[in-house]
């Protein structure tokens, strides 16, 4: 039983390296996209709460309060 197949070929070997090596780099491209979204996302509400920052002091202004942020004398 010396061909019997416990051994895997050399060929084999190489199959499944390349196998782990597509599939290591599809992962890593896909987590670098997925990085991209992410990092936009948090630009995008970055800018909304900025946004929506100066429309409550434009709203406060108009109803004539005060900034609670500031120190009161």
């Amino acid at each position: 039983m010396e061909a019997g197949g416990d051994a895997p070929a050399q060929g084999d070997g190489q199959d499944l390296s390349v196998f782990v090596q597509n599939l290591l780099d599809q992962m890593q491209s896909r987590f670098q996209q997925m990085s991209g979204n992410i990092i936009n996302r948090i630009d995008d509400m970055g800018t909304r709460i900025d946004e929506l920052e100066k429309s409550i002091g434009e709203l406060m202004a108009q109803a004539g309060i005060e900034n609670a942020d500031e120190p009161q004398a």
